[in-house]
């Protein structure tokens, strides 16, 4: 299957991306921080779910000047792709996979000494292609190196031939997306300060950046040289405490549908059992629409018998438990319901939406998991 594939000809479910939202969030953010500093866009875990190639080539085609992804496997798919902007792997490379890091210009984040350690056993032709950002943790407690070892960090890198490696600099904020915290995210900008002051000293200007989505917003003083922009470009908040003081200024669109279709609507009697364990009944005669989705594909079990879908401009409830591979609709109440008909499960049509958020909280979770979850199996499809 091909990513480029556009069509949803024979799909049983697919997901759309508009790339008119996907441009006006971008040009939001652009317009939020300075010409001088840098954006990155976050492609990790499948771009939050929404198609990591697709992403990146409409981010390329924006004008984004770099992509940010979890893993070296993701960044080889994008150099593979054509892929040609700066890529900054963000979480863990394993050693055996610097050297072709090196090789393929994909930049690595280090942060701890025994990657650090791996990089100064390359040979002295892939340390010349080498280039790391190295991470500190000002708070977030989880991953990097403490600001106070940074120095012991720049001493090893000088002995061992890495010191022309040290592109980047950067940390990562824990409590930004809630605007309540904001001594927490203040303080730890100041820790983030003490870190550059010792590349200072060492003679170095690393490319410096700190601020996600929420940071970028709240934060204007940890802009930096770039942000990192992840949630907010797909047009979804960090949380709800950020969408509730921020909404107005910063509207940002949701760029994702996800749809499936009606296999069969079956006239049930009242009384009968609905899937799996009968954990629901029917109260009255009724007409259900069975979807060729379920749990597999990335519709979270947790919407058993409370999940909604959208048929034919009006909300239909999920009826029993959700199954690997399907669901059940309660289409009773909405005239003319056949086989074949679109639904949505993610997005608005006519008079009607489910976002992912409406999801999230029904599943007591967050919207970065529902979108993530997504089966990366199915088709995006960029429109």
């Amino acid at each position: 299957m091909r990513w480029t594939n556009n069509s949803k000809d024979g799909l049983r479910t697919w997901a759309e991306v508009s790339t008119k939202a996907l441009g006006k969030n971008y040009r939001l953010f652009r317009k939020i921080i300075p010409k001088k500093t840098a954006l990155m866009a976050i492609a990790k875990s499948n771009a939050y779910g929404h198609g990591l190639v697709p992403f990146a080539r409409a981010m390329e085609s924006l004008g984004a000047d770099w992509i940010g992804v979890d893993s070296f496997q993701e960044a080889v798919r994008l150099r593979e792709e054509g892929i040609a902007m700066p890529i900054l792997v963000l979480g863990h490379t394993l050693p055996e996979r610097l050297a072709d890091s090196a090789r393929r210009d994909i930049r690595v984040t280090v942060s701890n000494m025994p990657v650090l350690h791996a990089c100064a056993t390359l040979p002295k032709t892939i340390k010349k292609k080498l280039r790391m950002h190295i991470k500190t943790d000002t708070g977030m407690g989880r991953q990097g190196f403490q600001p106070n070892e940074l120095g012991v960090v720049l001493s090893f890198a000088e002995k061992n031939g890495l010191i022309d490696a040290m592109e980047g600099l950067y940390t990562h904020f824990a409590q930004a997306k809630n605007p309540s915290f904001r001594h927490t995210t203040q303080a730890q900008i100041q820790a983030f300060e003490k870190a550059r002051a010792v590349f200072t000293r060492h003679g170095l200007s690393p490319l410096t950046h700190a601020a996600a989505t929420s940071g970028t917003m709240i934060f204007p003083e940890a802009h930096y040289d770039m942000v990192r922009i992840g949630i907010g470009m797909y047009g979804l908040w960090p949380s709800k405490e950020a969408r509730a003081a921020l909404a107005d200024k910063f509207p940002l669109i949701p760029v994702l549908s996800w749809k499936t279709l009606i296999g069969e609507v079956n006239h049930m009697p009242k009384g009968a059992g609905i899937g799996y364990d009968h954990t629901e009944k029917l109260t009255q005669n009724s007409f259900i629409a069975v979807c060729p989705v379920g749990y597999w594909h990335g519709y979270p079990r947790a919407l058993s018998s409370i999940g909604r879908a959208i048929v034919r401009q009006k909300q239909a409830r999920v009826l029993g438990r959700i199954s690997m591979d399907m669901l059940v609709l309660d289409v009773t109440h909405i005239p003319n319901v056949r086989a074949g008909d679109e639904v949505t499960l993610i997005g608005a049509s006519t008079g009607a939406e489910i976002n992912a958020d409406e999801l999230a909280h029904l599943s007591d979770t967050v919207n970065y998991e529902i979108v993530t979850r997504i089966n990366p199996l199915i088709r995006r499809i960029y429109i």
